[in-house]
């Protein structure tokens, strides 16, 4: 299969099973690499769902969620983003991830263009790889106009960013808006998973609020991962167009059957029970974002800026080489220190550092990096 698409494996699964590996060989590693908040899931969420095993709410679901997670996403969409939507516009699937991919097979056939802006999620290409689709990267939203053709069929949005952090403000996201407007059939995925992080003040925006005209093509993407801290219960959501819903029910039908039970019912409780929970971790990363990018600066030869939002250091190392990949793979073995290479993220020359990790492990983990760099590139 990965032959016949020529798909690549994740960068980020990849690097942070080979940190585990070492680690488990007793080799100490610190992780910059994978992207989760290192905090653990609210206790109410925990409790609803041993509440639902206890009550053997084990069995199959209805495969697009059930009822009752349905109307919190509604009144979550409502209260949060600023839109309105019905329950059958709603889809709740096994991860962000999953939402994606099926959005994407549901809308890109062969042939078809999907615009996707570099630096970008791993995963977008390979996505549209497998729907038959072409990938076109722009590097500058100043690029959209002249990239769009009749092709076009996909504008993938993800703000804020992974890997950079940028937060596109609502005249950029209404800028966007108004160079697609003259294409009736695009349709606009926005991927909203870090909507909870943001830093500096810049709150972000939800493109599918901007107008009427915008909501009926958008599909806006998020999940309980990042916000609630609940990477492993795999519990993904969507919203948009009802006949979009639809036939990516109808595929989830076919894949997946339906999310896990018991995580849809500890998320029933996420915003109610736990709803000040993603501020408490804003707060905190807040400072370890500024921690991590003053002492990145130190180290002679890499730049990196302070992101507007999600959990990533976006930093340019290529004043100590151009070789990020091999740099990545050198200081995880040599160095002890995980961290995500830019070439993959479409960003050659840069490298990821997630902070979602204690202050500690990003004192400790930027020193080796600074000893490292000065033994191998000094």
């Amino acid at each position: 299969m990965l032959d016949k698409y020529r798909l690549t494996p994740s960068a980020t699964l990849a690097i942070t099973a080979k940190a585990k590996q070492l680690s488990s060989l007793g080799k100490k590693i610190v992780s910059f690499a994978a992207g989760q908040p290192d905090f653990d899931t609210p206790l109410a969420i925990k409790e609803a769902t041993k509440k639902a095993l206890d009550e053997g709410f084990t069995k199959y679901t209805e495969s697009s969620g059930i009822p009752e997670l349905k109307k919190v996403l509604v009144d979550k969409l409502k209260q949060k983003n600023k839109l309105i939507y019905e329950a059958e516009q709603i889809i709740v699937s096994n991860g962000a991830k999953q939402i994606l991919f099926e959005a994407i097979m549901c809308l890109a056939d062969k042939g078809d263009e999907v615009i996707i802006k570099a630096p970008y999620w791993v995963s977008y290409p390979d996505m549209v790889k497998v729907a038959g689709g072409k990938s076109v990267f722009i590097n500058d939203w100043d690029d959209l106009d002249k990239s769009l053709s009749a092709k076009t069929k996909v504008l993938i949005i993800n703000s804020p960013s992974n890997p950079t952090g940028e937060i596109i403000d609502r005249s950029g996201l209404e800028k966007i808006a108004q160079i697609i407007k003259n294409y009736p059939d695009l349709r606009v995925l926005s991927d909203e998973c870090y909507d909870c992080f943001y830093y500096g003040g810049q709150k972000p925006v939800s493109f599918a609020s901007l107008s009427a005209e915008v909501y009926q093509k958008t599909l806006t993407i998020n999940s309980f991962s990042k916000t609630f801290a609940m990477t492993g219960w795999r519990l993904g959501y969507g919203a948009g167009p009802k006949e979009l819903i639809k036939a990516m029910s109808a595929l989830q039908d076919q894949i997946s059957s339906n999310p896990s039970s018991f995580s849809q019912k500890g998320a029933l409780v996420a915003w109610e029970k736990a709803g000040d929970f993603p501020e408490t971790m804003r707060r905190e990363f807040t400072k370890r974002r500024k921690l991590m990018v003053e002492k990145l600066n130190q180290i002679q030869g890499i730049k990196a800026v302070l992101p507007d939002g999600a959990f990533y250091v976006w930093a340019n190392i290529s004043r100590i080489t151009k070789d990020d990949q091999g740099f990545c793979t050198k200081l995880l073995e040599e160095g002890g220190v995980a961290v995500i290479p830019g070439t993959p993220f479409g960003g050659p020359g840069f490298i990821r550092l997630s902070f979602a990790t204690s202050t500690e492990q990003i004192e400790a983990g930027v020193e080796l990096i600074k000893k490292f760099t000065e033994k191998n590139y000094g």
